[in-house]
């Protein structure tokens, strides 16, 4: 897994190079750029050009993901407004339109992938809302693919995007191309079995967003690295041996991101320092990590098949 990290992390602020120099100091090799127009205003060229010019220049890969307003000031009250499936058409057209301007800055950047969001936290299932998934899907992929764009559907915490549910959409709509962002933190606040969502969707898995959190609100933490984090971020509850058990099981090119929220920032110094932190015990886990089921069993049946009869 590629160490990376979100610009969600600076969100408050105008997104420029020193920032990214802050991100890329820190070990990130990928940048999620959060799509906020105050922060990455994929509006304004001048912007776009500024911030593809450091892409270029470093070498650092870039992914996306969409905008979930269209305010283009800063509020911490503000809440999401880009749905893709909301019931009223003009809104679901309005979100299309949006994402497809945010999607625009890769004719400048190189991005590989835009993770998208299909409905509101705590939304639930209905066949309107399969319906309206598969088009959003079906008209931003058409829009994406020319630009070298992959779309990822990332499981969010509603009743539309459990791992089930976002194979069944994939499956429907003949999305081929079509990946997952998996969220750790996100499956986390749900209870689920980290283990068997990852065992549902690893074929799909393009990307990871990294954070923590207590298990019961998605607070966006720093990933608990023992001794390394002081005491009063200690808070998050996931099991991060476990998980990166698993997730060294994804091509070592696929981007962790570390998905963390502003209130957690502090200094661009700060951030750097915690970023090199947490790939340093990231790393260490993955490299020095107990083999997982599925490798003692195909250890021990390519034993087998070596054992003289």
């Amino acid at each position: 897994m590629q160490p990376a990290i979100s610009t969600q992390v600076f969100l408050p602020h105008r997104l420029h190079p020193g920032l990214l120099d802050a991100l890329r100091h820190g070990g990130a090799r990928t940048i999620e750029i959060f799509a906020a127009r105050h922060h990455f205003d994929y509006t304004e060229r001048s912007q776009v050009r500024e911030i593809a010019q450091w892409f270029r220049d470093t070498g650092t890969g870039a992914t996306l993901h969409q905008p979930l307003t269209t305010e283009s000031t800063w509020s911490r009250h503000a809440g999401p407004s880009v749905n893709l499936i909301a019931p009223e058409k003009t809104h679901r057209i309005e979100a299309m339109d949006e994402i497809k301007r945010a999607i625009e800055s890769a004719e400048l950047i190189t991005i590989s992938a835009c993770v998208l969001h299909l409905g509101m936290s705590n939304d639930d299932w209905s066949d309107q809302a399969l319906e309206h998934s598969l088009t959003a899907i079906e008209h931003l992929k058409a829009f994406a693919a020319p630009l070298g764009v992959r779309l990822l559907l990332e499981n969010l915490r509603n009743e539309i995007t459990p791992p089930e549910r976002l194979m069944a959409i994939l499956r429907i709509g003949h999305f081929d191309s079509v990946g997952i962002c998996l969220d750790v933190g996100h499956a986390h606040v749900k209870g689920q079995d980290l283990e068997a969502m990852f065992e549902l969707m690893r074929p799909r898995i393009g990307e990871v967003h990294v954070h923590d959190n207590g298990g019961m609100r998605d607070e966006h933490l720093w990933p608990a690295s023992g001794t390394e984090r002081s005491q009063a971020l200690l808070n998050g509850t996931i099991d991060w041996a476990k998980t990166y058990r698993l997730l060294a099981e994804l091509p070592e090119n696929t981007p962790g991101v570390l998905e963390i929220k502003h209130d957690h920032a502090g200094s661009a110094e700060d951030v750097t320092r915690m970023a090199a932190e947490v790939f340093s015990h990231q790393r260490r886990l993955l490299e020095y990590r107990e083999p997982t089921h599925r490798e003692v069993e195909e250890r021990a049946k390519a034993a087998e098949l070596n054992t003289p009869r």
